[in-house]
């Protein structure tokens, strides 16, 4: 009865392992998608020359504020405010 059971177990690990797809390139050439010419890899280059150019034309994110910058802001919203209430 083991014996019958072991001998199920392993045809169905094996159905399992042998129905899965595999990488198979056998010829030795490298798969198309991991491979780039020349020329798309230098327009590639450009491409990306071409994003960073218009990058260095936006304005910078703004950075975080101090404590102190903070506070100043603070104080400088509350005077403006009493400032309208008049």
């Amino acid at each position: 009865m083991k014996a019958v059971l072991l001998v199920l177990l392993v045809v169905f690990a094996a159905g399992d392992a042998l129905a899965q797809q595999g990488r198979r390139q056998h010829d030795g050439k490298p798969n198309r998608q991991q491979s780039m010419s020349r020329e798309e890899r230098e327009r590639m280059r450009e491409d990306m020359r071409e994003v960073n150019r218009e990058r260095q034309g936006r304005p910078e994110k703004a950075r975080p504020m101090s404590a102190e910058e903070r506070e100043k802001l603070r104080e400088d919203i509350r005077d403006a405010n009493k400032n309208l209430r008049r």
